[in-house]
């Protein structure tokens, strides 16, 4: 398995086939500054490619922010538009490599998560938040669009939600986010964020790695497809997992009554 990289921005380790990777600018809240979207992609992209990674948990470092957005002291840097036009693709490239990474994701949302850090949150396929957690698209206030992350809310949250969100700027407390559908579970502290997390994170890395692959891969894709298009696609992904060896396994184990032992094969 390759190492975790050691990266400035971000810190990416492995413990039992759980991987945590940490925005760690905790004095800054965490921004989305351009290195620090590029860690998260390198971050990200090891792993992809470790064999032994079974689910990942994106959190923030500190007890503030998840992730405050993006860095605004760049919005007045002295760089000029069509640079920074180019810059800002990072954003797609980190939004699209989160949806194809081809494992799971937690996110653990320690702190508020707000603009492009609210977006972060929704690129996570389960949330566990701590109640004190804010969310939001404050854009509007200053004079700007969230354009960057409105196609992540949007196939995350109901129409008018994401509507009211954006246009208003106002902001969303976990419980709110909880009953709009975003947040998996809302704990109290820190601690019972760890522990409810490690659960999560702990059931999801004892599933059939392939099987999962296969089935989020399949979740994605179809999203975007018309009605017959997206059943015609799902019929033939579940050939590919029933033909599949942890299938297999998954079968036997139940009858003999016993866990599966999956080898992502």
């Amino acid at each position: 398995m390759p190492a975790p990289p050691t990266l400035e921005n971000v810190l990416a380790g492995v413990e039992q086939g759980v991987a945590t990777i940490t925005l760690n600018r905790p004095d800054q809240r965490n921004p989305l500054s351009a290195a620090m979207i590029a860690d998260l992609r390198a971050a990200f992209a090891w792993t992809r490619d470790a064999d032994d990674v079974r689910v990942v948990v994106l959190t923030g470092a500190g007890d503030r922010a998840f992730c405050a957005g993006a860095d605004l002291a760049s919005f007045g840097a002295d760089v000029p538009e069509l640079v920074r036009h180019h810059q800002r693709h990072g954003f797609v490239d980190l939004f699209i490599a989160m949806q194809d990474l081809g494992k799971p994701i937690v996110g653990r949302i320690n702190g508020h998560a707000l603009a492009g850090g609210f977006g972060l949150a929704c690129s996570c396929d389960l949330l566990v938040a701590v109640e004190s957690a804010g969310f939001g698209t404050p854009e509007i206030n200053v004079g700007v669009w969230p354009a960057m992350i409105q196609a992540v809310l949007a196939r995350n949250l109901p129409r008018k939600v994401v509507l009211e969100m954006i246009l208003l700027g106002e902001r969303w407390t976990a419980a709110q986010m909880k009953e709009a559908g975003l947040v998996n579970r809302v704990v109290a502290d820190a601690a019972e964020l760890d522990r409810v997390v490690g659960e999560i994170a702990g059931a999801l890395a004892r599933k059939s790695p392939a099987v999962l692959k296969l089935g989020r891969d399949s979740f994605y894709r179809q999203q975007d497809m018309e009605f017959r298009a997206a059943l015609e696609y799902l019929q033939a992904q579940l050939s590919l997992v029933t033909l599949s060896e942890d299938a297999r396994e998954g079968v036997r184990a139940f009858f003999e009554k016993r866990e599966p032992q999956f080898k992502g094969r």
